[in-house]
């Protein structure tokens, strides 16, 4: 099958090569410009590119796909479908209808659940037991088009943004694959989304990762792992920003005879150990197991301790 494949992060990557080791021909890339970084302002490649560009794949990078200009240089290349996978720009319907197939998309969530910008981290975040793949028939709405196939996978106990990124970029693959497959046997059933069981997602800030220590120490033990690479669950401690990087909630029993354990205000240490140290939230307490200090490099606490002084009654600060 001839495919215009639209993608841009990691992501898309496992997407592609799965398209052209599967025997498809993929007649062109389309991805986002590349960004400039660092202070020579290098212009980097995307991972798409980086991958269409070893595979000998024209690419095509418009600031605005919408264009008259971008719109044409598509009609250029053969395609029987488009495939989209973490593209990052709205495709118009001019362009939705252009191959024969339309658009599928390779969304990373059980639609009709997390559409939109980052349901992998939300999943993590909010505690999901399971989630998994989407491949569905692309229209005018923001994932809003019927399903095609969709493959499932539970979330591991100690689940983080970056592994669940990576596992459901593999599943993503396996998922198109096995819709096309299934496209030109003539099997696939559409079908349509229930708007009663949606949800929604919005883009994953910086911000979002400002631990309030007034909520539970389950809440946030997720926070910190469904913001894991990035951007990071973090806090402020004596003024420097301190990223947690992995964390635990406290049994009750850990904490028996803990100081400043009643009295202590939420991101107050309640205890100290040598390979960790307690902070005490809302509801029960957390954890430190790995963390980062202002313009220090990432370590577990063990080694943090043995340079850094943490007492019980210090604060950490959301501010």
């Amino acid at each position: 099958m001839k495919i215009v494949f639209f993608g841009t992060p990691d992501f898309a990557v496992n997407a592609l090569q799965a398209l052209l080791q599967e025997g498809h021909t993929v007649t062109a890339v389309v991805t986002q410009p590349d960004k400039a970084k660092g202070r020579s302002k290098t212009p980097v490649f995307s991972p798409v590119k980086v991958c269409a560009v070893k595979a000998g794949i024209p690419v095509l990078q418009p600031a605005r796909v919408k264009q008259p200009e971008a719109v044409a240089a598509l009609r250029a290349y053969e395609a029987d479908v488009f495939v989209v996978a973490a593209f990052g720009q709205i495709l118009s319907k001019e362009i939705l209808d252009m191959p024969r197939f339309g658009c599928l998309n390779i969304h990373a969530s059980l639609l009709p659940a997390y559409r939109g910008a980052s349901p992998i981290q939300w999943a993590v975040i909010n505690g999901e037991e399971k989630t998994g793949v989407t491949v569905q028939q692309m229209n005018e709405g923001v994932d809003t088009g019927d399903i095609l196939y969709q493959k499932e996978i539970r979330l591991a106990e100690k689940e983080t943004g970056e592994s669940l990124f990576e596992k459901l970029a593999i599943l993503g693959a396996e998922a198109i694959v096995e819709t096309l497959r299934l496209l030109a046997e003539g099997k696939l059933v559409p079908r349509a989304q229930c708007e009663e069981q949606a949800s929604h997602t919005g883009m994953i800030h910086k911000d979002m990762g400002r631990m309030d220590f007034g909520r539970s120490a389950e809440t946030l033990e997720r926070l910190v792992r469904g913001l894991n690479s990035w951007p990071s669950a973090f806090t402020f401690l004596e003024g420097k920003q301190l990223k947690i990087w992995e964390s635990e909630v406290c049994r009750e029993e850990e904490l028996l005879g803990a100081e400043y354990e009643k009295e202590a205000q939420p991101g107050t240490v309640i205890r100290v150990e040598k390979n960790r140290f307690a902070v005490k939230c809302g509801e029960g307490a957390l954890w430190i197991l790995s963390l980062q200090l202002e313009g220090k490099k990432r370590m577990c606490t063990r080694d943090f301790l043995l340079g850094n002084n943490i007492e019980a009654g210090m604060v950490l600060e959301g501010r």
